[in-house]
């Protein structure tokens, strides 16, 4: 009995995984249809079209978070390990 219980709290969090992705895609929904109140017939249609297959927006902050990534990693491509990790730590902590 130990033994299934143990099995099925292993098991538990993929067992949800669908369900907060169709949460994500309801929200992305409910966000689309409430931009798209104004429009009707084919204006719609290719409007929630559109909203529903664009990718979200990548903020200035997130830009330049991912512009250190690669500068970062430029300069640790031929570390490995503990020292990889570590200089990309500190790598990465640096401003501007």
């Amino acid at each position: 009995m130990k033994k299934f219980f143990a099995a099925a709290l292993l098991l538990a969090p993929f067992a949800f995984q669908p369900v907060f992705a169709a949460t994500a895609q309801q929200q992305k929904m409910a966000a689309c249809n409430k931009e798209a109140s104004d429009k009707k017939g084919d204006e719609r249609k290719a409007f929630m079209k559109e909203c529903l297959s664009s990718k979200p927006k990548v903020s200035e902050a997130q830009k330049a978070q991912q512009e250190k990534m690669k500068s970062c990693n430029a300069e640790a491509k031929d570390m490995k390990g503990a020292d990889r990790k570590k200089f990309m730590s500190e790598c990465l902590k640096k401003s501007g």
